[in-house]
């Protein structure tokens, strides 16, 4: 069935003003108030299934009204609705509940359980029984069951009223167990029956994981004892009884069966992640990276085979897995905070490193994977266009791009303090990824190119992998096999790294990668570059003609660092990216304002990303150190946009929004289906920080250097924790240059 009129198609739902909650692998949707309505995308979400879809409450002779919700760190929500008609003498609120939902992952149920049901006395109420917490984790952990606790809800009834006042809060539970692929496209199986407990619910359903049939069962435990549970109405209720003054607590444990077939982990609430802090006299940097800071640790996972290795999830709600580009990307903006993350996402990955051809999967040799599930997405699903089916195995490997950039982050991680013998544990899976980017990346012209072999896989394989990405000035579509610009950038980058990385440990073959880094140079510089009416600029990309696809993007941002562009060329590309057209006030426009698609709503057409706006700045910086003219101007101009939408999203910053421009007392416009929290654009905020005080470190060569971005500007920014191999420098910024204020590597 469909959520929406018979008539109308489903849709992917979107999700603007939902609040979403995270402890990686589970996730939460909310509508105000906390209700979850049993239709649309709300839910409570773990191992790609729905575990709670209906979560709505009441209390008898009132109507409840939410006048408050707000995150409380990334893993709860608190939200306080009136009971509105119930014990009012006059238009103050009498009665109110404070409503709180907190996501719970491994040891992490311990600490919310001994936090969230203390009595402080006077409740009058016999739900201030202290050993609330203790019945609610014995019915759902305690019992040999084997369910795993995932939500606690609390509801705190307080009266302010004159009276006593009596009344029933009844909470109304559902499960569909709809799997998340079905939900993304607008879909609903319908909710399941409800089994009484002697003080809950339980719901049971059958899915398959591939060839496999498993069973899934999810169960609500009340705590205080329910006094009503109807299995038929999904209801348990309370009685309420508060003197004047008085509180009373209820609540309620979900647990789940944990899924046999994980392909990630949550991280029992500890992090790898270190401490950043800021004191900035613009407040927007510190509030962002706090906010960040929080987001990352919730989307933090582990992996099945090695659980000591973390690596990021990509984002909430439908990317909670381990994907090639994304994990890699956010983990090298994080080095700053320690190299463990690198680590462990460089290792989780060379796990699952290709060993074979397989068009259907798009494996090769070599190849680093796209992304990892539990299941394979076969939702019937088509792209943007409506024209193409589409059905991704359980692990797909169709991204062009994750190869070169996880040798990148090997690279980086080593010149941050990776020790030598975690490194050279994957000189071997680097030579394999190196002979992938020359065996199998390249297509006849001698570039990185891809297409799909397989007809179901995504037809774009870079990182703006929507259908209609990559276009001309005119709008029309380009065909596949494409070579994108950034691609090239990254390749040559990774093959200089790797050199670099072979001549330190001793291995063969390291001038032959800087031949080919230099044959993959020359070859861009005379195939990419074209010119319009405001000059030169690299193309998006080669079409399957081997066509320049003329449209002044984004992409080209990537370039900037990477070594494959000279300074009169990087002068070029930060000039576009300061300009009208692509800088929106808010950002870095994936597409210009002056191409034919270009749409401040479009995906990938005209929006702003955080990541490709930070990855942009980072380049910018490179070049400035560099001495490249406008580059220190144009990454000023993106950072400023940055932390403008910052504010504007209470500092979560999405995934992806508008590229509409920015105006005096404005807020930047959603992108209604947008990822958020993401890792990435989470990461964006340690990106930005590291870059205003430019740390350049070389732990093999017992060096660290700083080259502030230039400008100014930022006088008095001072940053603490930043993590240079084991050592934690406390930086600040003084009339433009970096002083350190504290350090082991100083003293």
């Amino acid at each position: 069935m469909t959520d929406g009129p018979a008539d109308i198609p489903a849709q992917q739902p979107y999700l603007q003003d939902l609040q979403t909650t995270v402890a990686a692998p589970v996730f939460g949707l909310s509508q105000p108030g906390g209700t979850l309505p049993g239709a649309g995308v709300a839910g409570v979400f773990a191992d790609d299934r729905r575990v709670l879809s209906v979560s709505e409450i009441t209390l008898s002779g009132a109507r409840l009204a939410p006048i408050a919700g707000e995150l409380d760190g990334a893993d709860a929500t608190r939200s306080v609705l009136v009971a509105r008609g119930l014990g009012e003498d006059g238009a103050d609120p009498a009665v109110w509940v404070e409503r709180r939902r907190v996501l719970l992952n491994g040891d992490a149920a311990a600490s919310h359980n001994s936090s969230d049901n203390g009595s402080d006395g006077g409740s009058g109420s016999d739900s201030d029984d202290g050993s609330a917490s203790g019945s609610g984790r014995s019915s759902s952990n305690g019992s040999g069951d084997g369910l795993r606790t995932l939500v606690r809800e609390t509801f705190e009834i307080q009266s302010a009223s004159r009276r006593r006042v009596q009344s029933t809060l009844t909470v109304t539970l559902g499960c569909d167990l709809a799997e998340i692929n079905d939900v993304k496209e607008g879909l609903s199986p319908g909710a399941l029956p409800a089994e009484a407990l002697h003080n809950g619910l339980r719901w049971t359903g059958r899915g398959s994981v591939g060839a496999d049939t498993v069973q899934d069962v999810v169960q609500a435990i009340a705590f205080p004892e329910a006094a009503t549970v109807d299995a038929a109405n999904g209801t348990l209720s309370w009685p309420v009884d508060l003197e004047p003054g008085a509180v009373a607590r209820f609540g309620i444990d979900l647990a789940v069966t944990p899924a046999d077939s994980a392909v990630v982990l949550g991280t029992g609430g500890a992090s790898v992640l270190g401490g950043l802090r800021v004191d900035s006299g613009d407040i927007r940097v510190p509030r962002w990276l706090e906010r960040s800071l929080a987001d990352l640790r919730g989307l933090e996972l582990t992996d099945p085979l090695a659980p000591e290795d973390h690596f990021l999830a990509a984002g909430a709600p439908w990317f909670l897995t381990l994907f090639g580009r994304d994990s890699i990307i956010a983990a090298r903006m994080l080095l700053p905070l320690g190299t463990e993350l690198a680590a462990g996402t460089l290792r989780a990955l060379a796990r699952r490193q290709g060993t074979k051809t397989d068009p259907d999967s798009a494996e090769q040799p070599g190849k680093i994977m796209h992304e990892i599930r539990r299941a394979p997405a076969d939702p019937g699903a088509v792209d943007r266009a409506g024209q193409r089916s589409m059905r991704l195995p359980s692990l797909y490997y169709g991204t062009v791009d994750a190869t070169p950039l996880w040798i990148m982050l090997l690279h980086d991680a080593w010149r941050w303090g990776m020790p030598a013998d975690e490194v050279e544990k994957l000189l071997d899976p680097l030579g394999a990824a190196l002979a992938w980017m020359r065996d199998h990346g390249m297509d006849d012209a001698g570039f990185l190119s891809y297409v799909d072999e397989s007809g179901h896989g995504l037809a774009n394989q870079g990182w703006k992998d929507s259908h209609d990405s990559i276009q001309f000035v005119d709008g029309r579509i380009a065909s596949a096999p494409l070579a994108l610009s950034e691609v090239q950038g990254y390749a040559y980058e990774a093959a200089m790294s790797g050199a670099a990385l072979l001549d330190a440990f001793g291995r063969p073959d390291a001038e032959e990668w800087r031949t080919w880094a230099a044959q993959l140079a020359a070859r861009f510089r005379a195939r990419f570059w074209i010119s319009d009416a405001d000059g030169p600029f690299p193309a998006v990309a080669l079409d399957r003609d081997g066509k320049p696809v003329n449209t002044v993007a984004s992409n080209m941002g990537h370039l900037l660092g990477t070594g494959i562009l000279d300074k009169e060329e990087s002068a070029l590309v930060a000039a576009r990216l300061g300009s009208a057209s692509m800088s929106s006030g808010y950002g870095l426009r994936t597409m210009a304002t002056s191409a034919g698609g270009y749409s401040p709503l479009s995906y990938h057409g005209g929006s702003v990303w955080t990541h490709d706006t930070a990855m942009a700045v980072q380049g910018l910086a490179r070049a400035a150190a560099d001495g490249v003219p406008g580059a220190a101007e144009a990454a000023r101009g993106l950072i400023d946009g940055l932390l403008e939408a910052a504010a504007g999203f209470e500092y979560r910053m999405p995934e992806l929004y508008a590229g509409s421009p920015a105006h005096a007392g404005g807020r930047p416009t959603p992108y209604p289906a947008s990822c958020r929290p993401q890792a990435w654009a989470a990461a964006a905020s340690v990106a930005v920080v590291a870059t205003l005080v430019g740390v350049r470190p070389d732990v093999p060569g017992d060096v660290v250097a700083f080259q502030p971005l230039p400008g100014g500007g930022w006088d008095g920014l001072t940053v603490r924790g930043i993590r240079v191999g084991t050592d934690d420098l406390d930086l600040r910024l003084d009339g433009g240059d970096v002083r350190v204020l504290s350090s082991a590597l100083d003293s």
